[in-house]
Protein backbone atom coordinates (compact mmCIF):
# COMPACT_ATOMS: atom_id res chain seq x y z
CA UNK A 1 0.00 0.00 0.00
CA UNK A 2 2.77 2.37 1.02
CA UNK A 3 4.24 1.63 -2.46
CA UNK A 4 1.34 2.53 -4.23
CA UNK A 5 0.99 5.98 -2.39
CA UNK A 6 4.51 6.88 -3.32
CA UNK A 7 3.97 6.10 -6.72
CA UNK A 8 0.82 8.23 -6.85
CA UNK A 9 2.47 11.18 -5.39
CA UNK A 10 5.45 10.69 -7.77
CA UNK A 11 3.28 10.51 -11.02
CA UNK A 12 0.13 12.65 -9.63
CA UNK A 13 2.35 15.80 -8.49
CA UNK A 14 4.22 16.38 -11.88
CA UNK A 15 0.87 16.16 -13.79
CA UNK A 16 -0.65 18.52 -11.62
CA UNK A 17 2.21 21.11 -11.95
CA UNK A 18 2.30 20.55 -16.02
CA UNK A 19 -1.25 21.08 -15.75
CA UNK A 20 -1.16 24.22 -13.69
CA UNK A 21 2.16 25.70 -16.35
CA UNK A 22 -0.13 24.50 -19.16
CA UNK A 23 -3.18 26.31 -18.30
CA UNK A 24 -0.89 29.58 -17.01
CA UNK A 25 1.29 29.53 -19.36
CA UNK A 26 -0.39 28.94 -22.86
CA UNK A 27 -2.80 31.42 -22.79
CA UNK A 28 0.38 34.31 -21.71
CA UNK A 29 2.21 32.42 -24.34
CA UNK A 30 -0.23 32.99 -27.22
CA UNK A 31 -2.11 36.58 -26.38
CA UNK A 32 -2.75 38.07 -29.70
CA UNK A 33 -6.29 39.74 -30.92
CA UNK A 34 -8.52 36.77 -32.13
CA UNK A 35 -11.62 38.33 -33.76
CA UNK A 36 -11.14 41.45 -31.91
CA UNK A 37 -14.69 43.46 -32.62
CA UNK A 38 -13.47 47.03 -34.34
CA UNK A 39 -15.15 49.80 -35.38
CA UNK A 40 -14.82 51.48 -38.59
CA UNK A 41 -16.87 55.00 -39.22
CA UNK A 42 -17.30 56.93 -42.07
CA UNK A 43 -18.13 56.84 -45.74
CA UNK A 44 -18.12 54.02 -47.68
CA UNK A 45 -15.61 54.91 -50.10
CA UNK A 46 -13.71 57.15 -47.20
CA UNK A 47 -13.48 54.01 -45.01
CA UNK A 48 -12.61 51.12 -47.91
CA UNK A 49 -8.82 51.49 -47.84
CA UNK A 50 -8.71 51.81 -43.62
CA UNK A 51 -10.77 48.09 -43.94
CA UNK A 52 -8.09 46.49 -46.50
CA UNK A 53 -5.53 47.58 -44.48
CA UNK A 54 -6.80 46.11 -40.89
CA UNK A 55 -8.33 43.11 -43.01
CA UNK A 56 -4.34 42.66 -43.55
CA UNK A 57 -4.18 41.54 -40.41
CA UNK A 58 -5.49 38.11 -40.54
CA UNK A 59 -8.33 36.86 -38.15
CA UNK A 60 -7.15 39.59 -35.69
CA UNK A 61 -10.15 41.74 -36.02
CA UNK A 62 -13.63 41.70 -36.55
CA UNK A 63 -14.61 44.68 -38.06
CA UNK A 64 -18.04 46.76 -37.52
CA UNK A 65 -19.09 49.85 -39.72
CA UNK A 66 -20.70 52.69 -38.53
CA UNK A 67 -22.14 55.49 -40.56
CA UNK A 68 -20.15 58.26 -38.36
CA UNK A 69 -18.19 58.98 -35.34
CA UNK A 70 -21.62 59.10 -33.23
CA UNK A 71 -22.34 55.57 -34.08
CA UNK A 72 -19.14 54.53 -33.45
CA UNK A 73 -19.07 56.15 -30.27
CA UNK A 74 -22.32 54.82 -29.35
CA UNK A 75 -20.96 51.25 -30.00
CA UNK A 76 -18.18 51.43 -27.77
CA UNK A 77 -19.90 52.68 -25.08
CA UNK A 78 -22.37 50.08 -25.51
CA UNK A 79 -19.53 47.57 -25.29
CA UNK A 80 -20.21 45.99 -29.06
CA UNK A 81 -16.60 46.90 -30.13
CA UNK A 82 -13.13 47.55 -28.14
CA UNK A 83 -12.42 50.84 -30.44
CA UNK A 84 -13.78 52.19 -34.04
CA UNK A 85 -11.19 53.95 -36.57
CA UNK A 86 -12.91 57.38 -37.76
CA UNK A 87 -12.70 58.69 -41.20
CA UNK A 88 -12.10 62.52 -40.81
CA UNK A 89 -11.75 65.13 -43.79
CA UNK A 90 -8.91 66.06 -40.61
CA UNK A 91 -7.20 62.62 -41.13
CA UNK A 92 -8.31 59.31 -39.19
CA UNK A 93 -8.81 59.64 -35.35
CA UNK A 94 -8.75 56.72 -33.37
CA UNK A 95 -11.48 55.81 -30.62
CA UNK A 96 -10.54 53.56 -27.74
CA UNK A 97 -12.40 52.11 -24.77
CA UNK A 98 -8.97 52.12 -22.24
CA UNK A 99 -11.57 51.00 -18.91
CA UNK A 100 -12.63 48.20 -21.67
CA UNK A 101 -9.24 46.69 -21.50
CA UNK A 102 -5.64 49.31 -21.51
CA UNK A 103 -4.02 46.24 -22.56
CA UNK A 104 -6.29 46.40 -26.21
CA UNK A 105 -6.33 50.18 -26.01
CA UNK A 106 -3.04 49.93 -26.24
CA UNK A 107 -2.70 47.54 -29.06
CA UNK A 108 -4.79 49.19 -31.74
CA UNK A 109 -2.81 52.41 -30.46
CA UNK A 110 -0.13 50.81 -31.82
CA UNK A 111 -1.81 48.84 -34.80
CA UNK A 112 -3.69 52.09 -36.60
CA UNK A 113 0.01 54.37 -36.06
CA UNK A 114 1.74 52.56 -37.95
CA UNK A 115 -0.77 52.13 -40.68
CA UNK A 116 -1.05 55.76 -40.70
CA UNK A 117 2.91 56.20 -40.57
CA UNK A 118 3.04 54.19 -43.31
CA UNK A 119 0.77 56.52 -45.08
CA UNK A 120 3.33 59.32 -44.07
CA UNK A 121 -0.39 60.75 -42.11
CA UNK A 122 -0.51 61.19 -38.13
CA UNK A 123 -3.58 59.65 -36.06
CA UNK A 124 -5.31 61.57 -33.12
CA UNK A 125 -6.61 59.17 -30.34
CA UNK A 126 -9.52 59.29 -27.88
CA UNK A 127 -10.35 57.49 -25.13
CA UNK A 128 -14.29 57.37 -24.94
CA UNK A 129 -14.20 55.75 -22.02
CA UNK A 130 -11.56 55.70 -20.09
CA UNK A 131 -9.67 53.71 -16.56
CA UNK A 132 -9.86 55.23 -13.57
CA UNK A 133 -6.59 57.51 -12.75
CA UNK A 134 -6.17 55.36 -10.01
CA UNK A 135 -5.78 52.14 -12.11
CA UNK A 136 -5.28 52.91 -15.60
CA UNK A 137 -3.71 49.65 -16.24
CA UNK A 138 -6.42 47.73 -14.70
CA UNK A 139 -4.06 45.82 -12.58
CA UNK A 140 -6.16 46.00 -9.38
CA UNK A 141 -9.28 45.18 -11.07
CA UNK A 142 -7.37 41.82 -12.71
CA UNK A 143 -5.98 41.65 -9.30
CA UNK A 144 -9.23 41.12 -7.74
CA UNK A 145 -9.95 37.72 -9.91
CA UNK A 146 -8.16 35.35 -7.77
CA UNK A 147 -9.10 36.42 -3.86
CA UNK A 148 -12.78 36.50 -4.70
CA UNK A 149 -11.95 32.39 -6.41
CA UNK A 150 -10.34 31.74 -3.70
CA UNK A 151 -12.74 33.34 -1.00
CA UNK A 152 -15.80 31.24 -3.10
CA UNK A 153 -13.80 27.88 -2.85
CA UNK A 154 -13.14 28.91 1.08
CA UNK A 155 -16.34 29.45 1.99
CA UNK A 156 -17.73 26.37 -0.33
CA UNK A 157 -15.15 23.96 2.04
CA UNK A 158 -16.11 25.76 5.02
CA UNK A 159 -19.61 25.08 4.35
CA UNK A 160 -19.02 20.93 3.63
CA UNK A 161 -16.65 20.19 6.44
CA UNK A 162 -18.40 22.06 9.30
CA UNK A 163 -21.21 19.35 7.73
CA UNK A 164 -23.99 22.14 7.48
CA UNK A 165 -26.57 21.18 5.17
CA UNK A 166 -29.90 22.19 3.39
CA UNK A 167 -30.94 25.63 3.98
CA UNK A 168 -28.58 26.53 6.47
CA UNK A 169 -25.69 25.83 4.33
CA UNK A 170 -27.79 27.69 1.94
CA UNK A 171 -28.29 30.41 4.02
CA UNK A 172 -24.30 30.16 5.15
CA UNK A 173 -23.26 30.47 1.48
CA UNK A 174 -25.42 33.48 0.40
CA UNK A 175 -24.41 35.37 3.86
CA UNK A 176 -20.96 34.62 3.24
CA UNK A 177 -20.95 35.90 -0.43
CA UNK A 178 -22.88 39.16 0.79
CA UNK A 179 -20.46 40.21 3.32
CA UNK A 180 -17.55 39.52 1.15
CA UNK A 181 -19.49 41.33 -1.97
CA UNK A 182 -19.86 44.71 0.44
CA UNK A 183 -16.28 44.33 1.68
CA UNK A 184 -14.53 43.92 -1.92
CA UNK A 185 -17.01 47.25 -2.67
CA UNK A 186 -15.44 49.06 0.20
CA UNK A 187 -12.01 48.12 -0.44
CA UNK A 188 -12.18 48.67 -4.47
CA UNK A 189 -14.36 51.25 -4.78
CA UNK A 190 -14.40 53.40 -1.16
CA UNK A 191 -10.46 53.01 -0.88
CA UNK A 192 -8.68 52.40 -3.26
CA UNK A 193 -10.99 53.95 -5.53
CA UNK A 194 -10.39 51.61 -9.11
CA UNK A 195 -14.01 51.70 -9.65
CA UNK A 196 -16.47 54.69 -10.80
CA UNK A 197 -20.00 52.50 -10.75
CA UNK A 198 -22.72 52.33 -8.68
CA UNK A 199 -21.49 50.90 -4.84
CA UNK A 200 -24.38 48.42 -4.71
CA UNK A 201 -24.12 47.30 -8.15
CA UNK A 202 -20.38 46.50 -7.50
CA UNK A 203 -20.84 44.81 -4.44
CA UNK A 204 -23.69 42.86 -5.87
CA UNK A 205 -20.99 41.66 -8.87
CA UNK A 206 -19.07 40.84 -5.80
CA UNK A 207 -21.34 39.12 -4.03
CA UNK A 208 -22.65 36.67 -7.32
CA UNK A 209 -19.43 35.93 -8.39
CA UNK A 210 -18.59 34.35 -5.21
CA UNK A 211 -21.65 32.98 -4.45
CA UNK A 212 -21.33 31.49 -8.26
CA UNK A 213 -18.25 29.77 -7.10
CA UNK A 214 -18.76 28.47 -3.26
CA UNK A 215 -22.48 27.36 -4.42
CA UNK A 216 -20.77 25.19 -6.88
CA UNK A 217 -17.96 24.11 -4.44
CA UNK A 218 -20.71 22.90 -1.63
CA UNK A 219 -22.81 21.90 -4.50
CA UNK A 220 -20.63 19.29 -5.52
CA UNK A 221 -19.37 17.64 -2.02
CA UNK A 222 -22.81 17.07 -1.38
CA UNK A 223 -23.49 15.11 -4.11
CA UNK A 224 -20.23 13.22 -4.49
CA UNK A 225 -18.32 13.86 -1.42
CA UNK A 226 -15.80 16.10 0.03
CA UNK A 227 -13.78 15.42 -3.29
CA UNK A 228 -16.37 17.98 -4.92
CA UNK A 229 -13.92 20.08 -3.23
CA UNK A 230 -11.16 19.52 -4.86
CA UNK A 231 -12.48 19.26 -8.46
CA UNK A 232 -14.19 22.58 -8.25
CA UNK A 233 -11.58 24.34 -6.61
CA UNK A 234 -9.26 23.14 -9.82
CA UNK A 235 -11.76 23.63 -12.62
CA UNK A 236 -11.76 27.16 -11.19
CA UNK A 237 -8.38 27.91 -10.26
CA UNK A 238 -6.70 25.89 -13.46
CA UNK A 239 -8.76 26.90 -15.59
CA UNK A 240 -11.16 29.52 -14.54
CA UNK A 241 -8.82 32.19 -13.64
CA UNK A 242 -6.11 31.79 -16.50
CA UNK A 243 -8.91 31.71 -19.22
CA UNK A 244 -11.05 34.49 -17.42
CA UNK A 245 -8.93 37.36 -20.03
CA UNK A 246 -9.25 39.70 -17.37
CA UNK A 247 -5.22 41.21 -17.84
CA UNK A 248 -5.94 41.69 -21.78
CA UNK A 249 -9.72 40.76 -23.19
CA UNK A 250 -11.42 36.85 -23.93
CA UNK A 251 -10.42 38.12 -27.71
CA UNK A 252 -7.08 37.70 -26.79
CA UNK A 253 -6.83 34.60 -25.95
CA UNK A 254 -6.12 31.24 -27.83
CA UNK A 255 -9.48 29.15 -29.05
CA UNK A 256 -11.00 27.71 -26.98
CA UNK A 257 -9.68 29.44 -23.88
CA UNK A 258 -11.49 33.13 -24.36
CA UNK A 259 -15.04 31.37 -24.98
CA UNK A 260 -14.35 28.91 -22.19
CA UNK A 261 -13.34 31.59 -19.85
CA UNK A 262 -16.39 33.74 -20.13
CA UNK A 263 -18.70 30.52 -19.26
CA UNK A 264 -16.62 30.23 -15.82
CA UNK A 265 -17.17 32.47 -12.67
CA UNK A 266 -14.14 34.27 -13.00
CA UNK A 267 -14.13 34.99 -16.40
CA UNK A 268 -18.10 35.98 -16.42
CA UNK A 269 -17.43 37.84 -13.26
CA UNK A 270 -14.85 40.16 -14.36
CA UNK A 271 -16.84 41.23 -17.45
CA UNK A 272 -19.59 41.77 -15.59
CA UNK A 273 -17.44 44.21 -13.30
CA UNK A 274 -16.51 46.05 -16.16
CA UNK A 275 -19.56 46.60 -17.71
CA UNK A 276 -21.63 47.60 -14.16
CA UNK A 277 -18.69 49.78 -12.81
CA UNK A 278 -17.57 51.62 -16.60
CA UNK A 279 -20.33 51.55 -18.77
CA UNK A 280 -23.44 51.66 -16.33
CA UNK A 281 -24.93 48.16 -17.26
CA UNK A 282 -23.78 47.55 -20.93
CA UNK A 283 -23.59 44.05 -22.04
CA UNK A 284 -23.98 42.82 -18.28
CA UNK A 285 -26.78 40.36 -19.25
CA UNK A 286 -24.96 37.65 -20.34
CA UNK A 287 -22.07 37.23 -17.69
CA UNK A 288 -25.02 37.99 -14.91
CA UNK A 289 -27.00 34.92 -16.34
CA UNK A 290 -23.96 32.72 -16.19
CA UNK A 291 -22.80 33.91 -12.59
CA UNK A 292 -26.91 33.32 -11.71
CA UNK A 293 -27.17 29.73 -13.30
CA UNK A 294 -24.01 28.20 -11.63
CA UNK A 295 -25.14 30.21 -8.16
CA UNK A 296 -28.87 28.52 -8.57
CA UNK A 297 -27.26 25.27 -9.67
CA UNK A 298 -24.63 24.92 -6.77
CA UNK A 299 -27.42 25.98 -4.55
CA UNK A 300 -30.21 23.35 -6.04
CA UNK A 301 -27.48 20.43 -5.74
CA UNK A 302 -26.63 21.64 -1.97
CA UNK A 303 -30.37 21.22 -1.19
CA UNK A 304 -30.61 17.84 -2.96
CA UNK A 305 -27.10 16.49 -1.67
CA UNK A 306 -28.63 16.97 1.84
CA UNK A 307 -32.78 15.48 0.61
CA UNK A 308 -30.86 12.20 -0.61
CA UNK A 309 -28.44 11.99 2.55
CA UNK A 310 -31.60 12.41 4.37
CA UNK A 311 -33.36 9.75 2.57
CA UNK A 312 -30.89 7.20 2.87
CA UNK A 313 -30.45 7.88 6.51
CA UNK A 314 -34.30 7.04 7.15
CA UNK A 315 -34.23 3.92 4.99
CA UNK A 316 -31.41 2.48 6.69
CA UNK A 317 -33.12 1.98 10.35
CA UNK A 318 -36.03 -0.04 8.79
CA UNK A 319 -34.27 -2.17 6.44
CA UNK A 320 -32.31 -3.12 10.05
CA UNK A 321 -35.92 -3.92 11.54
CA UNK A 322 -37.24 -5.56 8.62
CA UNK A 323 -33.73 -8.05 9.10
CA UNK A 324 -33.84 -8.49 13.02
CA UNK A 325 -34.38 -11.96 14.50
CA UNK A 326 -37.46 -12.32 15.92
CA UNK A 327 -37.80 -12.99 19.52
Amino acid sequence: MSTRRLIAVVVLVPALAALALWAFAWPAARTAPRDLPLGVAGPTAATAQVEQQLAAHQGAFEIHRYADEAAARDAIEDRTVYGAVVVTPQGPKLLTASAASPVVAQLLQQAVAQQAAAQGTAIRTVDVVSAPETDPRGAALNASVLPLALAGIAAGAAVTLLGLRGLRAVGALVGAAALIGMTAAALAHSWLEVLTGNWWAEAGVFALSTLAVSAAVAGLAALIGTAGVGIMAAVVMLLGNPFSGAPSAPQMLPEPAGAIGQWLPPGAGTTLLRSVSFFDGAAATGPALTLTWWAALGLGAVLLGSALKSRTKAAEPAIERELAPVG
